[in-house]
């Protein structure tokens, strides 16, 4: 029995909850993953899982041995990391999802960069406004925005993020300034679907503001454009804004009212252990990206 292909297949079974989950992550046979569990159990002489014909669970013993099997799973993947980091290069695909404005800007540059250094590392971006399922999608790594990440993930901070409420020109001279946030309840607001409030800061404390507008959605790029073409008034971070801002094409309003900056954190499954090319794809976005992205027009 080949105890560490053991350990990663009950590993995998317990975080997905499915032989046949784990088996394609894995890209092993259903019954290979079967009986590497199963010589696992026999190994350890207790039964790690509850199995039925419609869910996997896991058994005390299971619940308490997971851990010490993730935690030397991760020791490997450390040891595979820091070898490989000299003698060899990097191979293998990574799975990330990530807020499509930050996709197609910030992050491809970072992604460009990484694979021209590591050829043999494939990329598949998968790119929304919406949360991704980590285990469901099998996503290796999830960029996201936030200021306070889900406890149930590891989550690694890479920078601090302002935004901006801003609007076309055009809008401004159709519909007048904008300078008290009880304005805003009289303007057409371009909203993402997951909000209805905009927070800001009031006396240094921070205040939501209720709005509301004819166009939503779960894609921020739909949102951009309706803003550009004069449709409304938009809330955006500022990797996405400031290229429009610094072309005039873009104008912030409410500057005496300033914005709780977001963070861009990169979360992970709290029980698997890191593939090394998921480490240095981590690790590489984290030394890139060492200073904060901050308002500019």
């Amino acid at each position: 029995m080949d105890r560490f292909i053991a350990m990663r297949s009950f590993v995998e079974v317990a975080n997905s909850g499915s032989f046949s989950q784990a088996a394609d992550q894995l890209d092993l046979s259903r019954v290979k993953v079967t009986r590497h569990v199963k010589e696992l159990e026999d190994w350890l002489n207790v039964r790690l899982l509850h199995r039925t014909t419609r869910s996997v669970s896991l058994t005390t013993p299971g619940h308490d041995l997971l851990h010490y099997c993730e935690r030397i799973l991760d020791q490997v993947a450390g040891v595979e990391h820091l070898a490989r980091s000299h003698t060899e290069e990097l191979v293998g695909a990574i799975r990330i999802a990530a807020p499509i404005g930050l996709g197609q800007n910030l992050l491809y540059e970072a992604i460009d960069e990484f694979t021209q250094l590591h050829p043999k590392v494939t990329m598949q971006l998968q790119l929304s406004d919406d949360k991704a399922q980590l285990v469901e999608e099998r996503i290796d790594v999830a960029l996201r925005y936030t200021h306070q990440p889900d406890d149930s993930l590891i989550a690694r901070r890479l920078m601090a993020i302002e935004s901006v409420v801003c609007c076309a020109p055009e809008y401004i001279k159709q519909k007048g300034a904008i300078n008290q946030l009880e304005q805003l309840a009289q303007h057409n607001c371009l909203l993402h679907l997951s909000l209805d409030q905009w927070r800001f800061i009031v006396a240094e404390q921070t205040q939501a503001v209720k709005v509301s507008g004819n166009i939503r959605a779960n894609d921020v790029g739909v949102l951009v454009k309706a803003a550009l073409a004069g449709r409304g008034i938009v809330y955006l971070p500022c990797d996405l804004a400031n290229s429009y801002l610094q072309r005039g094409d873009l104008v912030q309003i409410l500057a005496d009212y300033p914005l709780p900056r977001m963070s861009l954190w990169a979360v992970y499954l709290s029980r698997s252990y890191q593939r090394p090319v998921v480490r240095s794809f981590i690790d590489f976005l984290a030394q890139r990206w060492t200073q904060d992205v901050r308002l500019t027009t």
